[in-house]
This record gives C-alpha cells, sequence and structure tokens, in this order.
C-alpha cells in the first residue's frame, strides 16, 4: 500500500544563497555599477573599433612574431591614437572591485539593517561570503562575456578562425582580470570593515590604488637612483642582478602582477618578464610560446595576486567575526 497522506516538505534554499542572490540584485540595480559598466563597454568597443580598422597593418607585418594571432592583436593592437584594452583595464578593473567592495559592510551597519540580518538563525560568515562572492559572479560573468563578443565579433567582421590556442589565451586573460578585480575588492570590503564611513574606506581604498599605480614606480626609480651604483663600472651579470631586483621590487605592485601577466597571455613571443643576457637573445628563435610555457611563466603572477587576496579576506574575516554589532 502506497502512503497517500505523506507530507511533502518544499525544499528551503539555504540562507547564503538567498543573500548572494540579494547581493548581486542590489549590484546590478546601482548607479554606479551600471556608470562603470558602461564605462568598460565603451572602453573595450573603442578598443575593438581601433583594432579592427588596423588588423590589415598588424597581419601584413611579417617581421611581428605574433602578428598571426588575429584575435590577440584586437585586444594588444592600436594606432597610437589610444593604450590598448589590457592596459586600460589595468586601470579601469580596480575601480570596478572597489565600488563593490567599499560600503559592502559599514552601510548596512549605519542603516541598522546588519543588526537585523545578525539576529536572524543565519551563521555570521554567511553575510560575509556573500558580500564578495556575488561581485567576483557579476564580474566573471561580464568579462566573459566581453571576450565571446570579442570572439563573435572577430569571426563576423573578419571571417578568419579562431585557433584554439587563442581561445584559452584570452580565457586566461579574462580570468586572470577577475582575479586582479577580486584583490581590490577584498580590500575594499576589508577597509568597509575597519572604517563606519563609507567615504573614509572609499578614499582609503583610492589611495593605496594611487600609491600602487603612479607613486610606487617614481619612489622605486628614485631609490634606485640614490643608492644603485654607476651602471659604467658594473659587469653584465651585475647589471642584470640589479635589474632582477628592480623588477622584484616593482612586482610587490598588484598592479604589475597584471601587466606582467597579461602581456605574456596575449603576447606568446614574450618569453620572459626579467633581464635576458645577450647570449640567451642570441640563442633565442623568435617564435611563439605554447600556452603552457607562458602560463607557467606568469604562473609567479598570478598566484601572488591571489596570495594578495585571501590575505586580504582573510584579514577581513578575522575582524569582522570578532567585531560587536550593536543596534
Amino acid at each position: 500500500m502506497t502512503d497517500t497522506n505523506k507530507l511533502i516538505i518544499p525544499k528551503v534554499p539555504s540562507p547564503f544563497k538567498v543573500m548572494a542572490a540579494k547581493e548581486i540584485t542590489d549590484l546590478i540595480r546601482s548607479w554606479r555599477f551600471t556608470l562603470l559598466l558602461l564605462l568598460v563597454f565603451f572602453t573595450f568597443a573603442a578598443s575593438m573599433y581601433i583594432g579592427v580598422s588596423n588588423i590589415r597593418t598588424v597581419f601584413n607585418n611579417t617581421q611581428d612574431p605574433d602578428h598571426a594571432f588575429l584575435y590577440l592583436k584586437l585586444l594588444t593592437g592600436g594606432d597610437g591614437s589610444m593604450p590598448p584594452f589590457h592596459i586600460l583595464l589595468s586601470f579601469l578593473a580596480p575601480l570596478l572591485g572597489i565600488s563593490m567592495g567599499f560600503d559592502a559592510i559599514n552601510t548596512e551597519m549605519n542603516a541598522g539593517t546588519l543588526t537585523r540580518l545578525i539576529a536572524q538563525p543565519i551563521y555570521r560568515d554567511n553575510i560575509l561570503l556573500a558580500k564578495i562572492y556575488s561581485p567576483i559572479v557579476i564580474t566573471a560573468t561580464l568579462f566573459f562575456s566581453l571576450s565571446l563578443l570579442m570572439i563573435g565579433s572577430g569571426l563576423l567582421i573578419t571571417g578568419v578562425r579562431i585557433e584554439p590556442q587563442e581561445v584559452l589565451r584570452i580565457m586566461g586573460f579574462t580570468l586572470t582580470t577577475v582575479i586582479y578585480i577580486g584583490f581590490y575588492l577584498s580590500l575594499a570590503i576589508l577597509f568597509s570593515i575597519i572604517f563606519r564611513q563609507p567615504a573614509t574606506s572609499a578614499l582609503s581604498v583610492l589611495g593605496i590604488w594611487l600609491f600602487f599605480t603612479v607613486f610606487y614606480p617614481m619612489l622605486v626609480n628614485l631609490a634606485v637612483k640614490a643608492f644603485m651604483p654607476d651602471p659604467a663600472y658594473l659587469t653584465q651579470s651585475q647589471l642584470m642582478g640589479y635589474n632582477e631586483l628592480i623588477l622584484n621590487i616593482l612586482r610587490i605592485a598588484p598592479n604589475q602582477l597584471y601587466s606582467d601577466a597579461a602581456t605574456t597571455l596575449l603576447m606568446p613571443s614574450v618569453r620572459s618578464l626579467g633581464p635576458m643576457s645577450m647570449e640567451q637573445l642570441s640563442g633565442a628563435i623568435p617564435a611563439p610560446l605554447p600556452v603552457r610555457e607562458s602560463l607557467m611563466i606568469v604562473w609567479p603572477q598570478i598566484s601572488g595576486m591571489i596570495a594578495f587576496s585571501v590575505a586580504c579576506f582573510a584579514l577581513a574575516y578575522y575582524l569582522f567575526m570578532r567585531r560587536e554589532i550593536r543596534s
């Protein structure tokens, strides 16, 4: 006999999914995200227009070992009127992450909604996880959609078949961009926990971004001129050692890590991110590297950005879990 009176209990979604869906909806409907989305889209459209306009000249330049990679040239090519798309993203991507995280916690605290949320039977860490998960989902969807739009537009305009290597490199570049945004997002969420006022947290994160983007290379160059010996009295091996030291100091900045990784993924002929001796240059074949070798070159940069992001989020998690929240 079958039990026709069996009670059917509907499946209730987890609190994390509910909070993540709400955060995604709030971010998509916000004006600041819409403005930054339009800025990124118009920058992408302008870069695509310039890349398509000069694609014939770039493709016929046989002296360039990367001239056959048509779709990569759409992202890296230009006519000098504006920087390539991956260079512009090194400035725009942090703003996107900062805009979605600088008021993630302190606005909820000031409005009193965080107190009511904590009073519900949910885990506190789900709140913080939803705050970082939702923007990453949005940015990943945005940039992967732009990558697919670029590939589709290139197929319609040029009619040239895209190579699997180009698809892997474009997807790797897109994933690297999402990781780069994730660092500034986690840093913005950290400052939104430390400071109660959203304006203070926004200015603090913007100050760090400006320092690493503008002032940090200037300070490194001034320190090099002050403490580095005269290059005329150095041997080639000593000069290469000093140059490698300078590059390692510059790579403390996240934007330098991103620029190195993006350049290597989008330009297959890049064989090294450090100084090369004349013997290495004379023995190198000017040919593009396979995707696997390019990924091996940029793995330290990608792992460095991931480590910075995890460190910022771990500190934010620690501070948020120990924060006393009152009405």
